[in-house]
């Protein structure tokens, strides 16, 4: 007994990201060239020496079973240390899909029973950042809180898309919530939730269990606002860099700032972890780029072949870009093809997408997006913000 456990959320299909997420779910949806979403929380969680870790996952879990292997990646493989995949299933009483994060984590209370923590964080398994959380647990120690919410500061506009709080300003690390609101219809403050809860496991199960008979099941929008005013509910102040990355615009600029001087996504500071074998990362060989290729302001990773122009893009693994072929602001996945003089601005391609030669695909507006392993014709247009599915066949994600 004693000592922290967590729950990582990483169960859901996000249908702003489009064809991004049709064969996988939003967590483990490439970002930066490398990695996938979830590393970053995984990463965090690693940092932190939390090593006894239950991901909830439902939708298409096969890239996330991939992904997380045996969590040795994390250094989450061992005696006492370990992930463990938790899908829905049926027991003594029929269960069907998780109705909602609450009663995801509900479902799997076993898993806390079996390890009997104080402490119990639960954090999305789908958001860009670094975070030292044991800064928020000692902070949740000190003021010996009964929840603890991880906020960070958005812009006023649009800010209803978030969970928002208002908190005392007693503390500049933060303070007792005084009001919450799952997605209010108007801004109460510009602290959004960044979906990172700390709680008193005691205080988790019994507040878990008055939710059974509720027509709803979620963190935000059930649990939270219950506790606000009967337990000491806390926010603490995150200020560092954080991506929701939750529609493509969103996406896609998160990608960009890896490219920016200005930002403060600076992933070789952060010490992000990756599951090397996955796509068999550690079997490639290095990059090659022809003598007469153009490259400016770019990522690009092992096994890249680049012959024509890339300007301002992220080249995953294994991407070839043939001989006067022009790529621009753009974002290629594992081993996509651009053929002879193709042109592709300002979009993202799944694993495995071919574009052939002499086809013009998107524009200096809205994000084109080309699915797993599809094949666009030769000498084909496609007008920007179009969408091309995956291939039926496709069996990488």
């Amino acid at each position: 007994m004693g000592g922290i456990a967590a729950f990582l959320l990483a169960g859901g299909r996000v249908d702003e990201l489009g064809v991004l997420t049709q064969l996988r779910p939003k967590c483990t949806v490439p970002f930066g060239g490398l990695y996938r979403i979830i590393d970053f929380p995984l990463s965090n969680l690693m940092h932190a020496g939390i090593s006894r870790v239950g991901i909830l996952s439902q939708f298409r879990p096969s890239s996330l079973i991939e992904h997380i292997g045996n969590g040795e990646s994390w250094d989450m493989y061992g005696r006492h240390r370990g992930i463990t995949l938790l899908p829905p299933f049926q027991g003594i009483h029929a269960s069907d899909w998780y109705k909602g994060t609450a009663d995801a984590v509900y479902q799997n209370r076993d898993f806390l029973l079996s390890i009997r923590p104080d402490l119990t964080l639960i954090v999305s398994g789908d958001h860009v950042y670094r975070m030292d959380y044991g800064e928020m647990i000692a902070f949740h120690q000190e003021k010996g809180a009964d929840v603890t919410i991880a906020f960070v500061k958005v812009p006023l506009e649009g800010a209803q898309r978030f969970g928002l709080a208002t908190m005392d300003e007693l503390d500049p690390r933060g303070g007792l919530i005084t009001e919450y609101h799952e997605k209010p219809p108007r801004p109460i403050s510009q602290w959004a939730s960044m979906t990172v809860y700390l709680f008193n496991t005691a205080i988790l199960l019994d507040a878990l269990e008055a939710n059974v008979a509720a027509p709803s099941h979620e963190f935000g929008r059930d649990i939270l606002p219950s506790l606000v005013g009967k337990a000491r509910v806390y926010g603490f102040k995150f200020r560092g860099y954080w991506a929701y990355a939750r529609t493509l615009a969103e996406y896609y600029r998160a990608n960009m700032d890896l490219l920016s001087l200005d930002s403060s996504l600076e992933l070789d500071k952060w010490e992000i972890r990756t599951n090397l074998r996955h796509e068999l990362i550690e079997e490639r060989g290095p990059a090659y780029i022809s003598s007469d290729a153009v490259i400016e302001n770019c990522l690009v990773y092992s096994g890249v072949v680049v012959e024509g122009t890339v300007r301002n893009s992220i080249l995953f693994p294994g991407v070839n870009i043939e001989k006067n072929a022009i790529v621009e602001n753009s974002i290629l996945f594992y081993d996509c093809q651009v053929g002879r003089d193709a042109v592709v601005k300002h979009a993202i391609c799944d694993i495995g997408a071919t574009i052939g030669r002499r086809c013009t695909v998107g524009g200096s507006g809205r994000i084109t997006t080309i699915g797993s392993q599809a094949q666009i014709p030769i000498g084909a247009t496609l007008q920007e913000g179009s969408s091309v599915a995956p291939s039926p066949e496709a069996s990488r994600f």
